[in-house]
């Protein structure tokens, strides 16, 4: 497979705490939003295929075996909403409050 993220995919993925991978796949996430919301939608698609890409990365991650309730459900409903028809009524001020907790307490532990 062709990675985006290739030194990611390589191991030093695995090296983050879950915590440090979601923030990072919701750094994604804000870019796609701003990119479609600026009416970029190729900038948009990548910055989105770059999120479900990490997002990939971290369900396959062995360290989180035991927590993959979250992420899957968290790329389902990201594919809805970009992708599907938002059946879940996601917007774009939920998906910043949902990252935003990963982004602060990532911010913290440094």
């Amino acid at each position: 497979m062709n990675y985006q993220h290739q030194k990611l995919a390589e191991g030093k993925w695995f090296e983050l705490s879950l915590t440090e991978q979601l923030a990072n796949v919701g750094s994604e996430v804000e870019r796609a939003i701003d990119w479609r919301n600026r009416g970029n939608k190729q900038y948009s698609q990548l910055a989105f295929e770059r999120a479900l890409e990490l997002l990939g990365l971290t369900i396959d991650d062995p360290k989180n075996k035991f927590r993959l309730k979250e992420p899957t459900r968290l790329y389902e409903l990201l594919v809805d909403y970009f992708a599907g028809n938002n059946s879940f009524g996601s917007s774009d001020k939920l998906w910043h409050n949902y990252f935003l907790g990963f982004a602060y307490a990532v911010r913290q532990g440094r």
